[in-house]
């Protein structure tokens, strides 16, 4: 009888100790999950036809080492809810969002305590408003009581639409549907036009051709607008076949914004969003270099964002380089000037205003 016991004891000692062994280990006592979640970022940016989602894939081909640091873009629904997912999702850490997104939240009150919590690492580039109508449509104007599609709610494209529409003083009915659906309905004469916010020349744009029917319409300046918006153009150098040589298509342009969670000091999140930080400012010349997008020449690490405050590592690190920058001769600056200026389109009345911006970034830019 108790050899029977014994028996059984070490019978069922043994199921157990192999039903352990298929186990394994406990996840935390796992070494490489623990460094793969350490040194992981996630970066939420854009839809599939859109700017954001190849400059997080950029990031990803150019800092991703598999080790130390692993970049782990994803798709996004814009800038509204691309700034909520930074503030809210535990996989988010960095999120691409236009420029005005952090004014729009603060005046519709989506999200307590945002000067505290959300910060921004650096300006990425600007971003052109599009607004492509039909044949029937030959002025801004003309779109006041027209069907014009604005992009999804919640998206950026939306944000910034309602906003230039209303500064113009132009009331269009506004239709939400997704871009690529929006150009099929511009194409049958279902909608008048669409509103794009997008970095020229935007993939859903590119192979379109002026026998369509369709044209881009400019965008008249106004104090109103330049308070807020950058003034821009699109040339034949974006859309050869939309628009003819030596002819430009007046827009204004919006910031897009590199914007993190202000984490405590003390935190592993911020720790980690810290390295990301260094690895991207240290390696920035590699991304403007071919296959990357072309928006990286554009990219100014030292330029400021009104209304935002900077990530304090990336303020940090700047500082460091601004510190260790030779000066330049006083031509040197007026050639970057020169350049600064054309580059984006800005007219003469405009430069004098600018000036001071380009004195400011001159003198801090790392590059």
């Amino acid at each position: 009888m108790k050899a029977t016991v014994v028996r059984s004891l070490l019978l069922g000692a043994c199921i157990v100790g192999g039903l352990i062994g298929l186990a394994g280990p406990a996840p935390a006592a796992d070494p490489r999950g623990v460094n793969a979640n350490s040194g992981t970022v996630g970066i939420v940016s854009g839809g599939v036809e859109g700017t954001y989602v190849r400059i997080a894939a950029d990031l990803a081909s150019v800092l991703d080492d598999g080790d130390t640091l692993r970049v782990l873009p994803m798709l996004g629904k814009g800038s509204v809810q691309n700034l909520k997912d930074v503030v809210l999702l535990k996989g988010i850490d960095v999120g691409i969002v236009q420029s005005d997104v952090l004014a729009y939240a603060k005046r519709e009150r989506l999200l307590p305590n945002l000067d505290r919590r959300i910060k921004y690492i650096a300006k990425l580039y600007n971003e052109e408003l599009h607004i492509l109508a039909g044949p029937d449509v030959t002025r801004i104007e003309d779109l006041a009581g027209r069907k014009v599609n604005v992009d999804v709610q919640g998206s950026g494209t939306n944000m910034t639409a309602s906003l230039v529409f209303d500064m113009l003083g132009i009331k269009v009915e506004p239709q939400a549907s997704d871009q690529s659906l929006a150009l099929e309905k511009l194409r049958k004469g279902e909608i008048a036009a669409m509103a794009y916010v997008a970095g020229k020349p935007t993939r859903l744009f590119r192979d379109l051709k002026a026998g369509d029917g369709l044209h881009f319409l400019s965008v008249p300046m106004s104090a109103a607008l330049l308070d807020t918006y950058l003034p821009s153009r699109l040339t034949s150098a974006d859309y050869d076949g939309l628009i003819r040589p030596g002819e430009q298509v007046d827009t204004v342009a919006v910031g897009a914004v590199m914007a993190v969670y202000g984490w405590e000091r003390d935190l592993e999140r911020h720790r980690k969003v810290a390295r990301f930080v260094d690895a991207f400012f240290s390696r920035f010349d590699e991304f403007l270099k071919p296959p990357r997008h072309p928006k990286w020449k554009e990219v100014n690490l030292a330029a400021d964002v009104p209304g935002w405050t900077r990530f304090e590592p990336a303020e940090q690190w700047l500082r460091q380089a601004s510190a260790a920058k030779e000066p330049q001769t006083v031509a040197a600056r007026k050639e970057e000037f020169r350049s600064f200026v054309e580059q984006r389109g800005v007219p003469p009345q405009q430069a004098e205003k600018l000036f001071e911006q380009f004195l400011l970034w001159q003198a801090r830019s790392p590059q």
